[in-house]
């Protein structure tokens, strides 16, 4: 029977008709093409690939001969789903194709059986997928394959996770040549650079980009205060509208509350609880610190339309299919358009059906990020994701990987690692240094047998230790967090994990919130912090490190572009969008104190008060880029008259404080804003040092110079950090060429220092005209630089003190 009659038979049966770009894609597939399939979410992308594989594995009898369909997806939630949707899929097609799931969440049994009797279909994870190459015998595990789909790749692309899927797809795809590779992917903006880089080992000809065309409805309404805050609080929780909250849970069937952070997600959901006690056992929590069966139990009661809300961070952002959810809130900016309609595409998970997002704004100013995003949207825009090259620390982890399984030829390694776009300019050379790092003799390490792993055994690198095999697949990953210990509720079992970095500061008795509940800590046991249930009305929210987005480049310049817009609306204008009708007032007052800039200037206000002399910079950068610009000018300040500063920063500018008057007049004669020594007075102004040691700490793990310890007996983050510092200083004294240390360097500038943004703001500074404003009271816009700052160093209880004099005063 012809392929195409299955199908078509399969979507009839379901009453179904199959859309434009599943037929492209089908076709492609049965032509023996690879590609990249582009639509919204929720029109069908997994049958679009995963059923033409069903029909071929049934057609060709292979489906009881082991893994014929490997499909990759970058969270563990995404994958049950995805296996209920395939297998239902087969069911009718094909009862022999199995759908397995093996994550870091898979239990020993499933992990055997998947082991010892491979299905048809296996999902897992990149980490997950490299364990399995970490395998003896790998190339008859995977000698059925055909097919490998990568799902949601637009989130691997940027991230050393897609390193790992480029580095395993190469070597599968060598050691099979017909193997089809395909991406799933739903917001991105360079589109043909995510496919040139999925498909690096894949010939030009053999390639598909397949894009639906059709637009997905989607539904945004802004949650609006009944009146503007016009000294907005940057940056706190926007639960003065939480109020307005519970009415848009109640009229809808599911709905997901999205917040930035895990600290924001816990707040969220008691104050939830306390506004209204009746959504008790009607509302979750879900965010990735939390135990496995804890998101496990979340996930199948939002499928069972047992829940009426859940509280989420980016942990139920990609491709779950939630069919009772149709509504979505995201609270406060989601930093970057594309974040903002992937989750808003989990409402209304099908072809036909919108889906339904509510903004939230945590502060007045972020209703500019709204007007930003419906514009961009509007037009069609999202960002663009830009892949990462020469990680050495990821391929030192996939040599060690090969390398504990059967081994590598080193000349076949070397052809398939230059076969992916990561690697494409690694040079021979180079290469050879990274064996030779691993055989101990780089210069450094040549007297320490320890670092001894390679061994060249019957015309094939292995490594031969089982010591230092299993230390291997134990540290197989490129998520590095730091250290955490499990939570124990006593007399009780696991709740998660949570940085030890927080646990370390907590006293016997002291109350933080968790997993939803307050809790008491009663002491550390070796990795496991025990504690007991609280009835404590106050309590520590958890801050998990790297928890503060920053906007995107590409949202900061939409943003720019409001607020300059702000210069030509009038209040007595029809047809103002609601949000432009509420934020005119704020605009108002920043003019009558200040100045609203045009599209062709830079503001920089001047402001002295009891605390000091403030200076306010507003280039509207996104938090990271701004906090680089505030360390740069206050180290070239500091070369004019020697001055300490505090500084704090947001998404739409900075501030520099000081106990002395600050000489901004003449800074700006001198040039402050030059592209000229940029990099030199970065390094010295970010403790670029320091930065690079901790940078390196990362990379010294994923390329397995330095152990973590086993998940149930973690090394101390300090320890690690020692360690790597150690071996920073060790390779700068006496191997200054060593890889990784570049590395280190090279990820410190583009990754935290920012520099590249950095030296584009500078180029749209130097072309405008800088406005200096000398301010009497505090504007809108350094309002909330002054609040941040006090959050640094004041309690909750005394901020709600000060803020609330600081308005009486700023009135």
């Amino acid at each position: 029977m012809h392929w195409k009659t299955i199908y078509n038979q399969w979507f009839s049966e379901k009453n179904w008709s199959a859309a434009d770009f599943q037929i492209a894609a089908a076709n492609a597939y049965f032509q023996g093409n690879s590609g990249l399939i582009n639509a919204p979410t929720g029109m069908g992308k997994t049958y679009s690939i995963g059923l033409p594989a069903i029909i071929d594995a049934y057609q060709k009898n292979r489906s009881k001969k082991g893994v014929f369909l490997l499909w990759i997806t970058p969270l563990k939630a995404l994958s049950n789903d995805i296996a209920d949707a395939l297998q239902y899929a087969a069911n009718t097609i094909d009862p022999d194709f199995k759908v397995l799931v093996r994550t870091g969440d898979t239990n020993s049994k499933t992990r055997n059986e998947i082991k010892t009797k491979p299905p048809a279909c296996l999902v897992t994870t990149p980490e997950t997928l490299h364990l399995l190459l970490a395998s003896k015998n790998y190339d008859k595990y995977f000698a059925n394959l055909e097919l490998i789909v990568v799902d949601e790749w637009h989130e691997l692309l940027s991230s050393k996770r897609g390193v790992q899927m480029e580095l395993a797809i190469s070597w599968l795809k060598n050691l099979k040549p017909s193997l089809r590779i395909w991406g799933i992917s739903a917001t991105i903006g360079n589109l043909q650079k995510a496919m040139d880089v999925l498909l690096a080992s894949v010939p030009k000809t053999e390639q598909e980009l397949i894009q639906v065309q059709q637009k997905k409805t989607l539904e945004i309404h802004t949650i609006l205060p009944e009146s503007i805050e016009k000294f907005p609080w940057s940056g706190h929780m926007g639960l003065m509208l939480l109020p307005k909250v519970i009415p848009i849970i109640e009229s809808a069937c599911t709905t997901l509350i999205f917040t930035n952070t895990r600290g924001q997600s816990e707040t969220w959901y008691q104050n939830l609880l306390d506004e209204n006690p009746d959504l008790a056992g009607r509302i979750a929590i879900h965010h990735g610190s939390l135990n496995p069966e804890v998101r496990g139990w979340v996930e199948q009661s939002l499928h069972q339309e047992l829940l009426k809300a859940v509280v989420c961070t980016s942990s139920l952002d990609l491709g779950v299919d939630f069919r009772p959810v149709d509504t979505v809130i995201q609270i406060g900016s989601p930093k970057s358009v594309a974040r903002f309609i992937q989750r808003a595409g989990r409402s209304g998970h099908r072809p036909d059906a919108p889906s339904k997002i509510y903004f939230l704004p945590t502060n007045s100013l972020e209703l500019l990020d709204a007007l930003a995003i419906k514009d961009a949207i509007d037009s069609g825009f999202v960002e663009s994701r830009e892949p990462i090259t020469l990680a050495y620390d990821v391929l030192l982890q996939f040599i060690c990987t090969l390398a504990v399984s059967d081994g590598f030829d080193e000349e076949a390694l070397f052809q398939s690692v230059k076969n992916t776009y990561c690697f494409s300019g690694l040079k021979r050379t180079d290469f050879h240094d990274l064996l030779a790092f691993l055989e101990g003799n780089s210069k450094a390490l040549s007297q320490y047998d320890e670092y001894r792993k390679l061994e060249f055994v019957d015309g094939v690198y292995k490594i031969q230790s089982r010591k230092l095999a299993m230390m291997h697949r134990l540290s197989i990953g490129t998520i590095v967090s730091d250290q955490s210990v499990l939570v124990k509720q006593m007399g009780k079992g696991i709740l998660g994990s949570i940085e030890e970095y927080f646990i370390s500061k907590l006293k016997q008795g002291d109350n933080f919130v968790f997993a939803g509940r307050v809790l008491s800590f009663v002491k550390i046991d070796g990795n496991i912090a025990l504690v007991r249930k609280s009835e404590a009305k106050k309590a520590i929210v958890p801050s998990w490190m790297g928890g503060r987005l920053s906007l995107s480049s590409e949202l900061s310049h939409l943003i720019r572009k409001q607020v300059q817009e702000f210069n030509t609306y009038r209040p007595e204008e029809d047809n103002l969008k609601p949000e432009i009708q509420m934020l005119i007032p704020l605009m108002e007052v920043q003019k009558q104190r200040s100045v609203l800039p045009k599209s062709n200037q830079m503001l920089i206000e001047s402001y002295h008060s009891n605390e000091g002399h403030h200076l306010f910079v507003f280039p509207f950068e996104g938090r990271l880029v701004n906090e680089g610009l505030a360390m740069l000018l206050a180290y070239r300040i500091g070369k004019i008259v020697p001055l300490t500063f505090s500084i704090s920063m947001n998404d739409y500018g900075f501030e520099l404080l000081c106990d002395t008057e600050i000489p901004i007049e003449t800074a700006l004669e001198l040039d402050i804003f030059t592209l000229e020594c940029l990099t030199e007075d970065i390094e010295q102004c970010a403790n670029y040092s320091e930065m690079c040691k901790r940078k390196f700490s990362d990379i010294a793990v994923i390329s397995g110079l330095l152990f973590k310890g086993r998940p149930d007996k973690q090394v101390k983050a300090r320890h690690l950090q020692a360690s790597a510092k150690l071996f920073y200083q060790v390779f700068s004294d006496y191997e200054p060429d060593n890889l990784l240390l570049q590395q280190a360097r090279n990820e410190v500038y583009l990754q935290q220092l920012q520099v590249s943004r950095i030296s584009e703001a500078l180029n749209r500074i130097n072309g405008k005209e800088l406005l200096l404003q000398e301010i009497n009271k505090p504007t809108p816009f350094c309002f909330g630089l002054i609040v941040d700052r006090m959050r640094e160093q004041l309690s909750s209880e005394k901020i709600e003190d000060r803020i609330a004099k600081m308005l009486m005063v700023a009135q």
